[in-house]
């Protein structure tokens, strides 16, 4: 079953360009690195965060559809989401 939905990723990630980002806003300062425009649902978003938060040594969460982590690790997560097929844009500040 990991294997279907792996390689379902892959095809779908090919036309989708996901986006990573930063935001200090409402947050006190503290800034938060943005995940969004996934083609996952919530459980792939939940087992992605995870995965993304053990790699990373730091906490998150998921809200409205995208994954939320604590910090600015936007170098690091586009690394770790390339090679995982997607194809990946900073946006923001």
């Amino acid at each position: 079953m990991t294997r279907e939905i792996s390689q379902t990723k892959k095809e779908v990630s090919k036309n989708v360009t996901v986006r990573v980002g930063r935001e200090t806003k409402g947050r006190r300062g503290k800034g938060v690195t943005t995940i969004s425009d996934l083609p996952l649902d919530e459980n792939g978003l939940a087992e992605l965060a995870a995965k993304l938060k053990q790699r990373l040594g730091t906490g998150g969460t998921i809200k409205n559809g995208r994954i939320e982590i604590q910090g600015d690790h936007r170098d690091r997560i586009v690394t770790e989401l390339e090679e995982m097929g997607y194809r990946v844009k900073l946006s923001g500040g």
